[in-house]
C-alpha cells in the first residue's frame, strides 16, 4: 500500500515478491507509464500485509482497493476506545451517530471499528442506502423548511413532518439489519418491495429501491470471508524485540475480516510470550466495549479458566480463549503472527532511523550555529492568541533530539493587553528564566538551563527575547529565531540569516521542535477560549451561578449535552431546581 505525505493510500498492489515489486518502481531502468511516474513522485511511505496464498492476496487487494479507493488503482465505482456506530432507537426518529462508549441499553451500538476513518466511511455508505436524518435534536422539529438532504432524497424529512414514524421506522429497521450483517435477507426484502412497487406502477419508488439495492450490492461484494464458520473472533499474536513486545490483533466479525490493530507493550524482557498475551488480554479487554465470543491466541495463557469466566461475565454470554493446534484457526493465528513479527521489526528499524537522524541533526546544529556545547536540551517558545484575546504561550523541551513532554510548560498571558506578540513573548521568557534564577540548577523544567533556545518568529520576536535574557543575566544561553516563511534561522545582532539546507537533519529537527511548540500553544489557546465561551453562555442564564454551571458541565460534559436534555433531566442534577432547569432549557433552545 503506497501512501502519500498525508497518509492517504494512493496505490495497492500484490506480488509473490514484494521486494522485487516495490523495487521495480524505483530502479534506474524502470519502464513506467506517465501515470506510474506521477504516482512514484507522490510516494512517501509503504505499508504491507502478508497472506497465505496468491488467491488470498488477490482477494485482499480487491477489498483494500474498494475500501480505500486509491487514485492510482483501477477501482469499482464505489465510493485507544474504539468508535461505534450508534442508532438511537430510544427516539421516535432515530439518529445514526458515532459513539466512543456504550452509554445505555435502549439504543443500538455496532462495532467496534479500529479506525475512526472506517466509521466515517461506513456512515457514508449507509447514507447512500438509507435516507436517515443527520440533524441534531436541538434543531429537529424547529426548522421552517426541510434541508437540502430532503430535496436530493438523502432524508425523508421527519424534521418537517414529511414522513410518518412508521415510514421512518422501516428505514431504521433496514439500517439495523444491514449493520447486523443480514445484508442478504435485507436485499431479498428490498427486491420484493421493488417488484411490488413496479407492479403497482409506483415507478419512482421502484427506482429509488433499485438504486439502494445497487449500492448495497457493491458493499456486500467488497467484504472478504476468511472464516467459514461466520463467528465473531479476535485473533492475537505476539512478536518481541529486546524489552518491547508487539501484539497484533485481527478482528473477525461474522467471519469477515473487519480490521486489525497493533499494540506495543514495554517491560516484557523477562516475560514469556504467554505471559505477555495474558497481560495484554487483562488490560485490553478491561476497557473494551465489545468482546467477541471467541479469542484465538498464539500461545497458551495463564489463568485461563479465570480469564474466561471474567470475560464471560463482562460480555453476558460464554466467551472462550482458545489456543488452536491445527486447521483453519491455526492458519489464521500464524498469519497474524507473521504480521506481528513484521510490525515489531519495522518499528525497531524506524526507531533506529529516527535516533540516527536526531543525532545527525544535533551535531549539525552545533556546527552550523557555532554552539559551544552540544545542544542536548533545546527549548522552543510560541505565542497563540486571536487579536490579543485568550493569549497563551508554550514552552516545549527536546532532550537528545526527542520530545520531553513531562518538561513542557504552558503560560497564560497576564500583563499584556491587546495584540502584542513581542511583549507576550517577553512575558513568557521572563517568567521562565526568573524561575530559573530562584530555583537554581536542579531536576525541574525551569531549573535546568538549555544549551539552545528557539523562538517561533523572525527578527522582531528574537530581539524581544534577547532583551529579556540579557536583563536576567542569561546572555550566554544561545538564542535563535526560526521564521516560518522561508524557514530562515536568525541569530542576535546579525542581519543575514543562517541558511540550513532544506533537506538537512538540523533544519528538520528545528522545524519539528517549532511545530510542536505551535501545536502545544494552539491546543492550550483553544482550551482557554472554549472555557471562556462555555462560561459566558451559561453565565447569561438567570439563576445559574458558578456552582450550578460547574455541576451541569460536570454531569453532561458540554453545552450541547445540556441543550439536548429535558427539563426533568436538568432538574435531577444536584443543586438544580425545576425553575432553574426550565430557565436553562429555554435559554439554550432559544440561543
Amino acid at each position: 500500500m503506497f501512501k502519500d505525505n498525508t497518509g492517504e493510500i494512493i496505490y495497492v498492489g500484490k506480488a509473490l515478491s514484494l521486494r522485487n515489486r516495490v523495487r521495480s518502481y524505483f530502479h534506474q531502468g524502470r519502464n513506467l507509464t506517465r501515470k506510474g511516474l506521477a504516482m512514484v513522485d507522490q510516494i512517501d511511505d509503504v505499508e504491507y500485509i502478508t497472506t497465505d496464498s496468491e488467491v488470498e492476496a488477490l482477494i485482499l487487494e480487491s477489498n483494500l482497493v474498494k475500501k480505500h479507493r486509491p487514485k492510482y488503482n483501477v477501482r469499482l465505482k464505489d465510493d485507544k476506545h474504539y468508535p461505534y456506530i450508534k442508532v438511537t432507537t430510544s427516539e421516535e426518529y432515530p439518529q445514526v451517530t458515532i459513539a466512543r462508549s456504550v452509554e445505555n441499553k435502549t439504543d443500538r451500538f455496532f462495532g467496534p471499528y479500529t479506525r475512526s476513518g472506517a466509521v466515517s466511511e461506513t456512515l457514508r455508505v449507509l447514507r447512500r442506502i438509507f435516507p436517515f436524518r443527520t440533524c441534531t435534536n436541538s434543531k429537529f422539529g424547529r426548522v421552517t423548511r426541510p434541508c437540502l438532504d430532503y430535496h436530493i432524497k438523502r432524508c425523508l424529512g421527519p424534521c418537517h413532518a414529511r414522513c410518518s414514524p412508521q415510514e421512518y421506522q422501516e428505514i431504521t429497521e433496514g439500517l439495523i439489519m444491514f449493520l447486523e450483517g443480514k445484508q442478504e435477507d435485507l436485499l431479498k426484502r428490498m427486491k420484493e418491495r421493488m417488484s411490488d412497487a413496479a407492479d403497482n406502477l409506483r415507478f419512482e419508488e421502484a427506482a429509488e429501491l433499485r438504486d439502494q439495492i445497487g449500492a448495497m450490492g457493491e458493499v456486500i461484494a467488497r467484504q472478504k470471508i476468511i472464516s467459514s464458520r461466520g463467528d465473531d473472533s479476535d485473533i492475537l499474536a505476539v512478536a518481541r524485540h529486546e524489552d518491547e513486545a508487539c501484539v497484533q490483533v485481527f478482528f473477525l466479525r461474522g467471519g469477515k475480516l473487519f480490521g486489525r490493530d497493533q499494540f506495543f507493550l514495554e517491560g516484557s524482557s523477562d516475560q514469556t510470550d504467554g505471559q505477555v498475551l495474558t497481560a495484554f488480554i487483562k488490560q485490553h479487554y478491561d476497557d473494551a466495549i465489545f468482546i467477541p465470543r471467541e479469542i484465538l491466541v498464539q500461545f497458551p495463557i495463564e489463568d485461563h479458566a479465570v480469564i474466561e469466566e471474567w470475560l464471560s461475565d463482562k460480555r453476558g454470554f460464554r466467551v472462550t480463549v482458545h489456543h488452536p493446534q491445527r486447521g483453519e484457526k491455526r492458519r489464521l493465528v500464524e498469519m497474524v503472527a507473521r504480521n506481528a513479527a513484521l510490525a515489531v521489526e519495522e518499528n525497531y528499524l524506524r526507531k533506529e532511523r529516527q535516533e540516527r537522524r536526531a543525532q545527525e541533526g544535533l551535531e549539525q546544529l552545533q556546527e552550523q550555529l557555532n554552539l559551544a556545547e552540544f545542544p542536548y536540551r533545546i527549548e522552543c517558545y510560541d505565542i497563540s492568541n486571536i487579536q490579543g484575546t485568550g493569549a497563551v504561550g508554550s514552552m516545549v523541551v527536546f532532550e537528545d533530539g526527542h520530545p520531553a513532554s513531562d518538561q513542557y510548560r504552558k503560560f497564560q498571558i497576564r500583563t499584556v493587553e491587546g495584540p502584542n506578540d513581542f511583549a507576550m513573548m517577553q512575558e513568557v521568557l521572563y517568567r521562565r528564566f526568573k524561575r530559573a534564577q530562584s530555583e537554581g540548577e536542579h531536576e525541574s523544567s525551569f531549573g535546568t538551563t538549555p544549551q539552545l533556545v528557539i523562538v517561533d518568529g523572525g527578527k522582531g520576536q528574537l530581539s524581544a527575547a534577547v532583551e529579556v535574557l540579557e536583563h536576567l543575566g542569561f546572555s550566554d544561553v544561545p538564542l535563535f529565531g526560526l521564521a516560518k516563511r522561508e524557514e530562515e534561522v536568525f541569530a542576535p545582532r546579525r542581519s543575514d540569516p543562517v541558511i540550513l539546507p532544506p533537506d538537512s537533519p538540523g533544519l528538520h529537527l528545528l522545524q519539528q521542535i517549532r511545530d510542536e511548540a505551535h501545536r502545544f500553544a494552539v491546543t492550550y489557546h483553544r482550551k482557554v477560549r472554549k472555557r471562556s465561551t462555555l462560561q459566558s453562555v451559561l453565565d447569561d442564564i438567570p439563576g445559574i451561578g458558578p456552582k450550578r454551571r460547574t455541576a451541569l458541565l460536570r454531569h453532561f460534559k458540554s453545552v450541547d449535552g445540556i441543550r439536548e436534555k429535558t427539563v426533568e433531566e436538568l432538574a435531577a442534577v444536584p443543586g438544580m431546581t425545576r425553575a432553574a432547569a426550565a430557565s436553562v432549557h429555554k435559554h439554550l433552545r432559544d440561543h
